[in-house]
């Protein structure tokens, strides 16, 4: 006699095993490279400290501020 088995677990089974799939090709696709991710974060710092140059909150003496 055949082994029994749950239909519906062997459906979801097969689902998880294309979506992992699908997952991983998405991963390789739109991923950035470690240098990718370097160049990004040194252009984001570099904005991050020009626009905090720019703050005129900065550049106000206490005095005025009090």
């Amino acid at each position: 006699m055949a082994e029994l088995i749950n239909l519906n677990k062997a459906r979801k089974a097969r689902s998880r095993a294309a979506n992992a799939a699908m997952a991983a090709q998405n991963r390789v696709l739109h991923g950035l490279s470690v240098a990718e991710k370097k160049a990004a974060r040194a252009q984001r710092d570099k904005d991050e400290a020009r626009l905090e140059g720019r703050r005129l909150d900065a550049a106000l003496p206490k005095a005025i501020d009090e």
